[in-house]
């Protein structure tokens, strides 16, 4: 962290000084409270924060995990708010309301959307998990305080017990071959999510059961032994689903197996977060994005004796990382090198406070498995070996972090990245978090490491070369991530294609992988990166290539509008008022301007 002295300085560089009567310790802190050029002016303003209060408050109520009455409270909340949003005059509203008006009603359509998908995935393990029904029956009727009864609480629980044996029973024998009728052999990725419900409806009877135990004197003494059996039955079925299906050993990692949406979800997500492409367009600028890269990984290989071997040129990038305990060191110089660029070339406005809250922490080993680079924010996460993991593990996370990738990323995760787009929304428009799209978080985020690049950040071909690793590597979680979820594609062939076409590391690409499918990342999160990122490469070209904004304006209105579409954002910023019937048209990735080339 950086002296106060430096913070002051910082905000004087970046004209802002202190209003009258402000000392300048004071117009550190506090900016000056004339009313900000994005404050909000939308007339929707409370409606859609009172969406997001009680949306938040009803799912607190119904809380347990794939009950039909969670889905059926849900999908009345839903409508009745598609109703009274269908009611409201759209005519006279402004052009914030009328943007926040078409958000709303497209995120209560899409929570409609998740409702039906969610009932999809059931309906395929349903009949692995029949017994489903009376276990959240009895959670639901918790949540509505009615009262239990606890001689049948037990018989319900002593019934529960053989019927997952049964079950068991009749998976085993699948598994072994047997072709009875009663066997069952469902494939791998059936019997993982099955698994994965199968988990949740336990932790469910768990939290269901413990409510009375103790405090019922009779629920305990007719449920409890009943419980434990159905409890311990429950437990021996998930590990049958999970080692004699899926495969998975005592001790391995979590196996990468997610769950493919297919083209007609991935159509409906692109409309909802409008986006004017199919998802074979988006494959082919992902592909047209990737041969850019490579021609200029050749032109940086070239630079530094190597001839068009960029491959060589990437190991000997790899090798050059700190020592172990060094990492954070790099990171802080790393941020302020960046900030100081940014700062420099008067590209945002960066409030004191802002500049000052961000911090640091290291990544556990265990969470590296699925995060083996930087995560941030206001904390940035550093992915850094540690004394007990293997050498192959240590070594394999060293080259991934090494100090030229580590430059190209540091940035994206702070200032001017998330770091600034948190402290901002939190600020500005904050009703807009409801409509957040990684479109304009994480396209944002690597729209500056594509608009730094053509300014000149990088200092030489191995600087380049880390920044080219991760734009390659977001061309290629457009071609991965939409092969998989178009089914065309398995987890073991996207880890092999970082691996062999994009210069990951084995255990990386593994992490990578299993983050973008088995985490709770949308399907399209990894997608958003590039195609956002050309999104906001295209309004910059439109607003100032054309001298209607400076960088500064442009990036401050940014900030200030909210993390929404960036189709509804250009409007916003070209004054231009949606209607109602609002459809994404735009086709920025023709717009967008090319980067410079070394």
């Amino acid at each position: 962290m950086r002296s106060r002295l430096f913070v002051i300085g910082l905000a004087a560089s970046l004209g802002a000084g202190p209003a009258a009567g402000q000392s300048p310790q004071t117009a550190a802190w506090v900016p000056a409270l004339a009313p900000p050029s994005r404050a909000s002016a939308s007339e929707l303003r409370d409606v859609v924060e009172r969406f997001s209060v009680d949306w938040r408050a009803l799912r607190r109520r119904y809380d347990t995990a794939y009950s039909a009455e969670r889905r059926a409270a849900a999908r009345g909340f839903l409508d009745a708010w598609l109703a009274r949003i269908d009611s409201i005059d759209f005519a006279a509203l402004g052009p914030d309301g009328r943007v926040d008006w078409i958000l709303l009603r497209a995120r209560l359509v899409h929570e409609r959307q998740l409702l039906v998908r969610e009932e999809q995935r059931l309906t395929e393990v349903a009949p692995l998990i029949p017994f489903a029904d009376t276990i959240l029956a009895l959670a639901d009727a918790r949540r509505r305080l009615v009262t239990v009864d606890p001689e049948n609480a037990g018989r319900t629980l002593a019934w529960l017990a053989d019927d997952v044996t049964r079950l068991r029973t009749a998976v085993e024998a699948g598994a072994s071959g047997d072709t009875t009728r009663n066997a069952r052999k469902p494939t791998k990725l059936v019997a993982y999510h099955a698994a994965a419900v199968l988990g949740s409806l336990r932790e469910t009877l768990a939290g269901w059961f413990k409510f009375s135990d103790g405090y019922d004197p009779l629920f305990t003494w007719w449920a409890s032994v009943s419980y434990q059996k159905a409890d311990s039955a429950l437990d021996r079925y998930g590990k049958v689903l999970r080692e004699r299906i899926v495969g998975v050993k005592p001790g391995d990692d979590e196996p990468i197996v997610g769950q493919p949406i297919g083209r007609a979800a991935v159509l409906e997500d692109l409309q909802h977060e409008m986006i004017a492409y199919t998802p074979e367009e988006l494959l082919a600028i992902a592909q047209r994005e990737f041969a850019w890269c490579e021609g200029e990984l050749k032109q940086a290989a070239r630079e530094m004796g190597l001839g068009d071997d960029w491959r060589a040129a990437l190991e000997q990038v790899k090798q050059d990382h700190v020592a172990p305990g060094a990492q954070p060191a790099l990171v802080r110089d790393l941020e302020r090198d960046a900030e100081q660029f940014v700062v420099q070339h008067d590209l945002v406005t960066i409030p004191p406070l802002a500049h000052d809250l961000w911090r640091m922490e290291m990544l556990s080993p265990e969470r590296q498995k699925e995060s083996p680079f930087f995560l941030g924010g206001e904390v940035i996460l550093v992915s850094y070996p540690t004394d007990a993991m293997d050498e192959a593990d240590k070594l394999m996370s060293m080259r991934g972090n090494n100090v030229h990738f580590a430059r190209a990323t540091v940035f994206h995760e702070l200032i001017p990245g998330h770091e600034l787009q948190g402290f901002m929304t939190e600020r500005y428009n904050p009703q807009r978090e409801a409509f957040e799209t990684p479109f304009w978080v994480e396209g944002n985020a690597f729209y500056w490491e594509t608009l730094l690049w053509d300014m000149g950040f990088p200092r030489g071909p191995e600087d380049r070369i880390g920044m080219l690793f991760w734009r390659m590597h977001r061309a290629a979680r457009i071609i991965f991530s939409l092969s998989f979820h178009l089914g065309s594609w398995t987890p073991q062939q996207c880890i092999d294609f970082l691996v062999d076409r994009v210069g990951h590391e084995r255990a990386n690409a593994t992490a990578e992988v299993r983050r973008s499918f088995n985490g709770d990342y949308s399907p399209l999160y990894q997608v958003a990166y590039m195609i956002g990122g050309l999104q906001f490469r295209a309004l910059h070209h439109e607003l100032v290539d054309a001298g209607t904004m400076t960088n500064r304006q442009l990036h401050d209105a940014i900030l200030q509008s909210g993390p929404i579409p960036v189709e509804l954002l250009r409007a916003l910023l070209e004054h231009r008022a949606p209607s109602r019937e609002f459809r994404p048209t735009w086709r920025f990735a023709d717009a967008a301007v090319p980067s410079r080339s070394y």
